[in-house]
This record gives structure tokens, sequence and C-alpha cells, in this order.
């Protein structure tokens, strides 16, 4: 009743109330944009007069065809369309079906990387078509160049659906994080949330699966059926394969499945499957939301995932890696070659260095690019 009360509220349910139509996704659509409509959209969808929809969709869907709208030239316009709408947009709807989207900031950073690039080609009075591979290298060696690596992609599919001519834009390989590895920090932190009962449940558990390698987006939109609770033991299911917790972090689960409140009481809130509640009915807290929660208790999300994932890759083999965190495979394999060094790579380059005359000493000399172990592996000798 107090949010009823407000002004903005007001205007908008009598400017809802003026219109004849039924209410629905798309009439609601066409009003302005604001908190105070995407508060009622979800009040509606929590109670059953709309059906529920994947808003992070939906909204990239419209920033993309604002993007378009914004180009006066033909050409470009039909180049960034099938870019943005049939190659990333077409892609993500066909992996994700009708689950919630992580991945909309991926593709938007990607269709701001080929409208500045087409918009960089047309201050320089050029076309994807008449671009050369010394332009192109102009445009890499200028310092105000932005997103490079979103842009490659652009040119390799421009080049690859015959937009442009004769570029080669080489990826850079990743070799590992580049913030610290504080593994010491790591194991504090955890032990400051296993046993600090000041804090909030919601965020020491977040917290912690954090620095079980998870990514914030992903945290937010677990579910209760995410976690298998059997007897005395607790389950979450990250990837394919389930994790069991141990004590004291399955307790903090159950504890968290019991009192998971959300901030909004409306509809069956109740009924509501996921492990932390935001503050809009029948939605999960925003992945934004929940990254500034753990920063006000000291954790770095995205450096301690980094060390998480670095100190799990050197322990656990790339393909359980990928199925106990639901990371991909390949992604897994990127990790331990960076945390672990690339040991066929270097037991075939060890076998090809001629013997060590008598009297000289070895070195444990490793291929560049590539990380030793603390300890030699088991059969390995230098």
């Amino acid at each position: 009743m107090f949010w009823l009360s407000g002004s903005k509220v007001g205007g908008l349910l009598r400017q809802i109330g003026r219109d004849e139509r039924p209410v629905t996704h798309d009439t609601l659509d066409e009003l302005p944009a604001s908190k105070v409509l995407a508060h009622l959209r979800s009040v509606l969808v929590a109670t059953g007069a709309l059906p529920p929809r994947d808003e992070r969709l939906v909204a990239l869907d419209q920033w993309i065809t604002s993007a378009l709208q914004a180009r006066t030239d033909l050409t470009e316009r039909r180049i960034l369309h099938g870019y943005a709408v049939w190659h990333h947009l077409r892609r993500l709807r066909r992996r994700l079906g009708q689950e919630h989207t992580t991945q909309a900031l991926n593709v938007r950073c990607h269709v701001t990387a080929a409208a500045n690039f087409l918009d960089w080609l047309s201050d320089s009075a050029l076309t994807l078509g008449t671009c050369t591979q010394v332009d192109l290298e102009r445009w890499i060696a200028d310092p105000k160049a932005t997103y490079r690596d979103e842009t490659s992609h652009f040119v390799r599919w421009s080049v690859q659906h015959r937009h442009a001519k004769g570029l080669t834009y080489g990826t850079v390989r990743w070799t590992g994080p580049c913030g610290t590895i504080d593994s010491e920090k790591r194991w504090a932190d955890a032990r400051r949330l296993l046993h600090d009962d000041t804090l909030a449940t919601s965020d020491r558990v977040a917290g912690l699966l954090v620095l079980y390698a998870q990514q914030i987006a992903t945290i937010s939109r677990l579910t209760v059926d995410d976690v298998h609770l059997d007897n005395d033991k607790v389950g979450i299911t990250f990837g394919t394969s389930p994790v069991v917790l141990p004590e004291p972090l399955a307790g903090l689960v159950r504890d968290l499945i019991a009192t998971r409140r959300g901030k909004a009481r409306i509809g069956a809130p109740d009924d509501a499957p996921w492990l932390f509640p935001g503050g809009r009915p029948g939605q999960p807290i925003g992945d934004d939301r929940l990254g500034l929660r753990l920063q006000k208790i000291g954790l770095q999300p995205r450096q301690d995932r980094s060390t998480a994932l670095f100190t799990l890759a050197t322990e656990v083999p790339a393909a359980i890696l990928a199925r106990m965190l639901g990371v991909h495979i390949q992604v897994a394999v990127q990790w331990q070659k960076a945390s672990a060094g690339d040991w066929a790579a270097y037991a075939a380059e060890v076998s090809r260095r001629a013997p060590t005359p008598a009297g000289e000493a070895q070195t444990n000399e490793v291929p560049d690019g590539q990380h030793p172990r603390t300890t030699n592996p088991p059969g390995l000798t230098t």
C-alpha cells in the first residue's frame, strides 16, 4: 500500500487504466522504461497476471534495435543487423532456450565494438569493402582504439560473410590471470565466512561459493532445486555433477533455504525458487547488487574467483573441473595449462634435448609461455 501511494506509481496506473487494451508485456513495452514500470511488471508476473519472460534478453533485443536504428547508412545498418541479430542474438537464443541469460553484456560489447569500428571507418572515408590490411593495422596501432578482442571477432566475421576482403586479425591467446593469485587470502576469507556469525547467512554462502570458483551471475540465479538435501548430506549442482558440501557450509546452506526472504512479499514468495531472492517479486537478486554486497564484506569477487580457479586447476583434472564447476571443457583446459603448465608439451620438448654431457649440470627450463609446478609430476625427470 505504501508503494501504491507514490505519485509515480499512481500516474503509471492511471495511464495504463486509460488504455482499453488488455495489459500485456507488449502494451507495457510501449510505455517509457522506468524502475516503477519494471517493478509493476514483476508484480504482475509474480501474481500470475502476466506470463514470465527473460527480461535481460528482451532488454538486449530492444538495445540492439535502438543501436541499429541509430545507423543512418543503410549498408552499415544491414551489416550490423546481420552481426547482431543473425549471429549473436540468434545463437544466444538457441543456446539458452527459455533459461535466463547471463551473457547479454558480452553481446553488447561485441555489437558496440562493431559499431565503433564502423564509425572509425566512416570517419576515415572508408568502408568494410574498401578497408585494407594497412588501414586495419593503423586502427590497431591507435591508442584510442577500444574493444580490441571484440573488434577482431567482428573483422573475422566480416571476412567470412564477404563484407570485407583480405583482412586478417589474429586472436590473442589467453595465458592466465593477470591479477595476483593470493591463496592465503582465499583461505583467510573462507575461515571468516565459515565462522563469523555477525555476517548475513546469504552473504556468507554467496562468498563461499565465489571462493569455490563460481561467477556472481551464476550464484545469483541458483535455485532451491539446485541444492540436494539427503539426510545428513547437502549437495549443490553447478555443472553436470553435484558437489557434496562439507560442514559448516552445508549447515549454512540449510539455514539459507529455511530463512531466505526477498524484500518484495508479493504473490507467493514462499514458493519462489531462488536461493538468493531479490528486491522484485519473483526475481533473484541482481548480480551487480550481490557483487556490491560481497565487496562490502571485504571480498573481490572477480579476483577471488580467479584465485579459486587457479588453485583448483592445479589439483583437479580438466574434465572433472568442467563437470563440477559448470565451465566449458576448453576453459578448464586453459586454466589447467595456466596453473600447472602444459606437461605434454614439456615432456615432448625434453625428449628432443640432446643428452647432457657428463659433469654438466641439467637445467629445469620450461618452454616459453608455460608455468612449471613447484614439484615435478610423477614419472617426469629433468
